[in-house]
């Protein structure tokens, strides 16, 4: 059954709260998102390994915040975030005895430790994947400093919504349980740091987290179209501050689950309106996929992306652009200038596409003159003399005499260009 998340958060000053979908302190470096939806079935946040390239011209709100059009080739993100997921899965079943004051080392490697401080209601309580849950959460630097405090704050397990540290420790709590974390900057806010709340690159956490609540997520299926359309928004927003912070998988694992959102059969009656609104959303996600694909070199699922858009609007000038980036990474010069001509013919004035048309329509003259070169040095150079080589072509005259019929060859000379009637000596 699908299903996704709704808000639950307390009133309290420091609660992250969603509006409409979007985020309410505007920062990009916020990490502590609420709520967010889940949808069964789906790949988990971890299990994606899928870039995000903007057209500064273009008015499309569907990424606004995000950065201007560079080059594909660089800021390739790595991320191991499917294999932190795994051992902590394992470690979840081994912990099932942890005992009161003792440190867990999480993933093995040290960056990530929980112990027990108040003991939970038994490992039977321990809330699943993709259930909504709700935590008291307390954050400070490891010199003491308070980075925040969040009563209630509710948010979809392992969508991606918060910390990596959230998702990976909270489904080792049992409910009721209150725990100490020690995170590493890596399952944090990373090199980057955070302006809010203010956190400075590269700086170790300690997490207090108490387990209030877990419950299934409701059914997509039932939720008001208005919902879903909200809640597919904030996803897709979430994709966009991992984007911004060069996650390029948790992005796409986010702008995926927006995807399935936008996409689910829906029992309850629906407007032409918001189904328009519905196929909008769905775009904007497709772009920005294609995006942080191409972040990644993921050329052929970058390219899918872009051909789903132009599948719903062929004059989508972004999927266009990308289009024939990809096409061009590719080798397929031609097809990428053709694609290119075809976005820049909806956005004449747009500088970007101009400066890329310009660059593979050099880089394909060039490719030409270098085919050329080598066939040429396949095949040798002929020499002048073998070109000119003398040819005779021949035709017939016949002339007349008194008493005889004389048949003359009119030669041509094709190295001279001269002409002249040679008597062949017969005569009839």
């Amino acid at each position: 059954m699908l299903r996704s998340s709704v808000q639950v958060c307390s009133p309290g000053e420091n609660c992250v709260q969603m509006a409409d979908g979007e985020i309410v302190n505007g920062s990009a470096d916020n990490q502590e998102l609420a709520p967010s939806g889940k949808k069964s079935g789906r790949a988990s946040l971890l299990d994606s390994g899928e870039d995000f390239t903007m057209l500064d011209d273009v008015d499309d709100d569907v990424d606004d915040d995000l950065p201007p059009l560079e080059d594909a080739g660089g800021g390739k993100k790595k991320d191991s975030a499917t294999k932190d997921t795994t051992k902590a899965d394992a470690v979840a079943d081994r912990t099932a005895s942890t005992e009161l004051e003792e440190w867990l080392d999480v993933l093995g490697n040290g960056q990530l430790r929980k112990k027990i401080v108040e003991a939970g209601a038994g490992p039977d309580s321990r809330p699943q994947r993709g259930q909504i849950v709700t935590i008291d959460l307390k954050t400070t630097l490891t010199d003491g400093t308070v980075v925040e405090e969040l009563p209630n704050l509710s948010f979809t397990l392992g969508d991606g919504d918060v910390l990596q540290v959230l998702d990976l420790t909270v489904q080792l709590m049992e409910m009721g349980e209150k725990a100490l974390i020690e995170a590493g900057a890596k399952y944090t806010y990373g090199a980057l740091g955070s302006s809010t709340p203010a956190v400075p690159p590269d700086a170790d956490l300690i997490l207090e987290v108490q387990l209030l609540s877990a419950e299934d997520a409701p059914d997509l299926e039932l939720m008001p179209p208005s919902e879903r359309i909200s809640l597919a928004n904030r996803k897709r927003e979430r994709g966009n501050v991992h984007y911004q912070r060069a996650d390029y998988a948790f992005a796409i694992n986010s702008y995926g689950i927006a995807l399935q959102i936008t996409e689910a059969t829906s029992r309850v009656d629906i407007s032409p309106q918001e189904e328009e609104e519905l196929l909008d959303m769905k775009v904007k996600c497709l772009n920005n996929m294609a995006a942080a694909q191409l972040k990644l070199d993921h050329y052929e699922a970058a390219l899918r992306s872009c051909v789903s858009v132009l599948a719903y609007q062929q004059d989508n000038v972004k999927a266009l652009f990308r289009k024939g980036k990809v096409l061009a990474l590719q080798g397929e010069f031609a097809e990428a200038i053709k694609t290119l001509k075809m976005a820049l013919k909806l956005e004449p004035s747009n500088k970007t596409i101009h400066a890329e048309l310009s660059k593979l329509v050099k880089k394909h003259s060039e490719q030409k003159g270098a085919e050329q070169a080598m066939y040429k040095k396949m095949l040798g150079n002929p020499t002048n003399a073998s070109v000119q080589k003398h040819r005779a072509k021949s035709s017939w005259e016949v002339g007349f005499t008194d008493d005889k019929v004389h048949i003359y060859a009119l030669r041509v000379s094709a190295g001279s260009g001269s002409l002249g009637l040679q008597p062949l000596r017969l005569a009839v």
